[in-house]
């Protein structure tokens, strides 16, 4: 049993890797599953028995990607803490801040795949976002409730993780705007836009000013803000 498991997780990776290489060269609408089956040297249909999806097949190469990201792993491992949720709200606001501006396009073409998906069926979005919550759902929930626990945030009323979605989803259409050649919003100053970002979510999931002012300092570790967390999306 033990070997056809790997036999099997090796099949996957395989996979994997083939179905990084042919988005890599053809992106996300160019890429097939019959064209990854054959980077990989298998067929269609035991591709499928992996991956229901080509969007399945997307999405799991984006999971496996972030929580490959050292930044992000280090940000996951620390203590549930006020500073911790600060610092992710924070990577996650300079990654988005970003995408617009990345070299290769390849966010900005993963965001647009997002917003499509929204439009559409919406399957790619709800693979993504439930992976995305796997990743950093339990250390974020964890965190409000010790900030909370700290007296740095008023208790919440309702399901704390729809705290990190309204955030999620508050970023990603922020940056949306940012992605056509000429902005749709200019935003004023994009010096303060990541402070600004940062202070009105931060109070958005209950931190009280104090707090803010204590975790939110100008100056960050090393490698601080450098997280891609997941969602490019």
């Amino acid at each position: 049993m033990s070997s056809l498991r790997m036999t099997s997780d090796l099949r996957r990776q395989l996979i994997l890797g083939a179905a990084k290489r042919c988005f890599a060269r053809h992106g996300y609408t160019g890429t097939t599953t019959k064209s990854v089956a054959a980077a990989a040297a298998i067929s269609e249909a035991l591709l499928f028995k992996h991956f229901p999806s080509k969007a399945a097949l997307y999405a799991e190469i984006l999971s496996d990607e972030c929580e490959a990201d050292p930044a992000l792993t280090d940000l996951l491992e620390r203590e549930p803490s006020t500073a911790t949720m600060v610092e992710l709200i924070r990577g996650m606001v300079q990654h988005f801040l970003r995408i617009a501006d990345g070299p290769d396009q390849e966010e900005a073409q993963r965001l647009r795949l997002m917003a499509t998906s929204h439009l559409d069926d919406g399957e790619f979005a709800r693979l993504l976002y439930a992976k995305i919550e796997k990743l950093i759902g339990a250390v974020f929930i964890a965190s409000v409730e010790r900030a909370v626990a700290a007296g740095d945030a008023r208790p919440c009323t309702g399901d704390p993780l729809n705290l990190f979605w309204f955030a999620h989803h508050s970023l990603m259409t922020a940056a949306l705007t940012r992605l056509p050649a000429t902005p749709c919003l200019a935003y004023g100053k994009a010096n303060d836009l990541e402070r600004q970002l940062c202070e009105f979510l931060l109070r958005g999931i209950g931190l009280n000013d104090a707090a803010i002012a204590s975790h939110l300092g100008r100056d960050q570790a090393p490698g601080v803000g450098k997280t891609a967390i997941a969602e490019s999306a």
